[in-house]
């Protein structure tokens, strides 16, 4: 043979194969995902999600610490509402004395360089477990963005430098924005969920906030993931009210939406992988039937490949761990 071009000398050896490398993945692409509960020295290992925790705030700041010195520079808080607080209108959700509210001042005093976004829905508030307010077993939409605006603000004087709408109400962002605006939060950004689909792989998640939904289920408002177009007029609209990133959840089984999603736009594209995502490979990992850290940095890299510039991903301390 007489060949013109052999492509495999591209792949001849780990040097030259990184060399040319179209897709780098780094610390800096990652949002480290941390669900906080009340109490102290609390550290529970959620049952579904092996190896990750719901930690009390003073642990939850050990974490924060030990994510900074390894490289990564934003989290994302969730937290655990307790029972007896949960009610129809989400009031504690904008408690300036709330967990989140605590949760925003000790992160930035402890590591004021840490990007803290912040989860804006009203499941863990709710005593239906659906993000928004219920009236005739239906989800309604506007009174929810009003309560919406409230929990946003609260997080905001708090110290968030982000806000993450997750809830998939109409207007959100828009009434969000101009908020932050007239309130002089000039500086809190809006990560929005902005084509957040109603999938099966939020389940453990929902195991770590207790904040699964009490009756029906979310397709009213998360996405029908039969769609495509839908997730770019979703996105679209985001940007034309003032989201300043915008996300695509889950990521794995999305690979193709978060493409079409960054071929959209020019804002900063984020994607979340889900608590079912991280649990699947753990799960197969346990069984010895795949290479946990190959499947962690493979997975990793076909998210970012497709798109992403940021991370949402409870294995963001690993990766980072092994990247090193």
């Amino acid at each position: 043979m007489h060949l013109l071009h052999r492509n495999r000398t591209l792949r001849r050896s780990a040097a030259i194969r990184s060399m040319v490398a179209e897709t780098l993945l780094t610390p800096n692409d990652f949002i480290a995902p941390l669900f906080i509960d009340e109490g102290e020295g609390v550290a529970f290992e959620i049952p579904s999600m092996p190896g990750y925790f719901r930690y009390s705030v003073d642990h939850t700041i050990k974490e924060v610490k030990t994510l900074w010195g390894m490289g990564i520079k934003s989290v994302l808080l969730f937290i655990r509402c307790r029972d007896e607080w949960k009610d129809n209108t989400g009031k504690e959700a904008w408690n300036e004395n709330g967990l989140m509210q605590r949760s925003i001042k000790a992160i930035k005093d402890a590591v004021p360089e840490m990007v803290v976004m912040t989860d804006v829905a009203l499941d863990p508030y709710s005593e239906f477990g659906h993000d928004g307010i219920v009236k005739d077993g239906q989800i309604l939409n506007d009174v929810t963005v009003d309560a919406l605006v409230k929990m946003s603000l609260s997080h905001a004087a708090a110290g968030a430098d982000f806000v993450a709408p997750s809830d998939m109400m109409d207007g959100r962002i828009g009434a969000i924005r101009q908020a932050l605006e007239t309130n002089q939060f000039t500086h809190t950004g809006i990560m929005s969920y902005s084509a957040k689909y109603a999938s099966c792989f939020y389940g453990p998640f929902r195991d770590a906030l207790d904040s699964a939904p009490g009756f029906g289920d979310k397709k009213t408002y998360q996405m029908n993931f039969a769609n495509r177009l839908e997730a770019i007029n979703e996105t679209m609209a985001d940007i034309r009210e003032g989201a300043d990133i915008v996300m695509v959840k889950p990521a794995m089984a999305y690979l193709d939406i978060i493409r079409e999603v960054k071929n959209a736009v020019t804002v900063p594209v984020s994607a979340y992988h889900v608590s079912g995502e991280y649990a699947m490979i753990k799960a197969a990992a346990q069984m010895g039937w795949l290479d946990e850290q190959k499947a962690i940095l493979e997975s990793l890299t076909a998210i970012k490949r497709a798109g992403a510039d940021l991370i949402a991903t409870y294995f963001a301390k690993e990766a980072a761990g092994m990247l090193a």
